[in-house]
């Protein structure tokens, strides 16, 4: 095995043997991982992006565009499910590529894990901020001025120029990530009771929509079910409808992040494929159901709205009582979606120190609350700092892409591993592996294809930064090649009982 370069592989051995330490609370059971993979996925998607993608590029087809993007995202969860019991820690995708395809396609991973979760966190705060003033709006409360609650900083609509506004700083959001930080600093067990609650909320007033909208949708809103493409490629027709799986393919995100939570599992074997496949699927149909109910309310060019949801409710009055629900349940989704946001990004760069390749208190486990306390405090401060200053445009446009990579290297991982190590006991076995892992390879480099070239722009720009980190520190410090012993501060949280 090559323990030698930058493409050094780990040992499938030495992730078990940290897998058994108890430097983690294993505290979570089936109902738990399901609910936090939902309190990922429920969120920006349900409430903004379904509107916007339907009236802008497949109108009543967007039902379609969901389907598309879900069975690209099944495809990898089925091989993020083979990885979780073959590999039962903390690191996700970035512990998966170093198991498999060596360390320097790890870092590039874990880096751009990064951009999921951390910059996932800021671009939903932004989104929280927007509906927390439009609720107290609602309710005739005017105590943030408007230049405390939009950013600074805006992007050129040509080129990578960032132009000063005339706010000062986005105070809700950098205090909804602050609450947010404060939960997961205190433990899993509390952060996973709170989303669970929340989720709860959310998905019921989905299903309170879902159910009275019904009642008042006119089938004829949905002809022509797939609006003939107006000569520009994305905007309608089939074209519209793949352009539109692209967009919404951020509605996803989250499912994954169960992946991530696997040292804290009750037997991650079992529990971790169900409860990332099973949110995955619950979240298709609730997807499904919503968009039709939306696109049956107006007509779909109705929908162009930052609140398309509210739009499709204002337009019957009998359904207006549930207008302030809605607002309600978006504000409970986006905030269950910063928790599991948080959580992932934090466990990611407690992995990566443990590796060597970031610095050792990234790794430092809180003796009481059992948390990756340092990295949970450094996600929280950096996500609120790209909140409170950076506009949702600027922060978005990099969380899909950053998915997309790290969705094709888990497939691609996957058939490495099934040809180099086919003696490996595998809890869970992708079905038909070659088909699948291909499939998960080609939908999800077919939608990262179809985003803005500034989006691979930044991309390269990104993992330049990252590069340079790697071989500055990461490189030196790699514990794989140097062949040094887990940390003092691993070895002994190893040892230590659970709460």
């Amino acid at each position: 095995m090559n323990n030698t370069g930058i493409f050094a592989v780990k040992p499938i051995a030495d992730y078990h043997e940290e897998a058994a330490g108890k430097h983690l609370v294993r505290a979570l059971g089936v109902p738990a991982l399901v609910a936090f993979g939902i309190g990922g996925i429920i969120g920006t998607g349900i409430f903004v992006l379904t509107g916007l993608a339907a009236a802008q590029h497949a109108g009543p087809a967007i039902v379609i565009s969901f389907i598309i993007a879900g069975i690209g995202c099944m495809f990898a969860g089925l091989c993020y499910s083979e990885f979780a019991g073959m590999v039962p820690v903390a690191g996700s995708a970035y512990a998966y590529s170093y198991a498999t395809l060596g360390e320097i396609v790890a870092w590039f991973v874990g880096w751009n894990l990064v951009l999921e979760y951390m910059m996932a966190c800021s671009t939903v705060a932004v989104g929280w901020s927007r509906y927390f003033v439009k609720l107290l709006d609602l309710y005739g409360i005017n105590i943030f001025p408007a230049w405390l609650t939009s950013a600074p900083f805006e992007a050129s609509e040509v080129g990578f120029e960032i132009h000063r506004t005339t706010a000062f700083i986005n105070l809700p959001a950098i205090l909804i990530i602050a609450a947010a930080t404060a939960l997961c600093y205190k433990g899993i067990k509390e952060s996973a009771t709170v989303n669970t609650i929340i989720v709860a909320i959310k998905v019921s007033i989905v299903v309170a929509v879902i159910v009275f909208g019904a009642i008042y949708v006119n089938t004829s809103l949905w002809a022509p079910y797939i609006p003939k493409n107006n000569g520009t490629f994305g905007e309608f027709g089939w074209s519209g409808i793949l352009q539109a799986s692209a967009i919404i393919f951020f509605a996803y995100i989250g499912f994954d992040g169960v992946s991530t939570v696997v040292q804290e599992a009750k037997d991650p074997a079992r529990s971790v494929p169900i409860g990332m496949l099973g949110s995955l699927a619950i979240c298709t149909v609730l997807y499904i159901l919503m968009s039709s109910v939306m696109t049956g309310l107006v007509p779909y060019q109705q929908l162009n709205d930052a609140a398309p949801v509210a739009v499709a409710l204002e337009a019957h009055p009998q359904l207006s009582w549930l207008t302030s629900w809605v607002i309600w349940g978006a504000l409970f989704g986006l905030t269950s979606v910063i928790i599991t946001m948080i959580i992932p990004q934090a466990r990611i760069w407690l992995t990566m120190s443990r590796d060597g390749l970031m610095p050792k208190y990234f790794g430092a486990v809180h003796p009481k609350f059992r948390t990756p306390h340092i990295a949970t405090l450094i996600t929280g401060v950096l996500a609120a700092t790209f909140a409170g200053l950076l506009p949702i445009g600027i922060l978005g446009e990099l969380v899909s892409i950053g998915t997309l990579v790290a969705f094709i290297v888990v497939c691609i991982g996957v058939l490495v591993l099934r040809y180099t190590r086919p003696d490996l006991p595998r809890p869970f076995r992708v079905p038909a592996v070659w088909f699948t892992s291909i499939m998960g390879v080609l939908f999800c480099a077919g939608m990262a294809a179809s985003l803005p070239t500034a989006t691979w722009m930044r991309l390269v720009l990104w993992s330049a930064v990252g590069f340079a980190l790697y071989f500055f520190y990461g490189y030196s410090h790699s514990r794989l090649r140097r062949g040094a012993p887990e940390p003092p501060a691993a070895a002994a949280a190893s040892g230590a009982g659970t709460r």
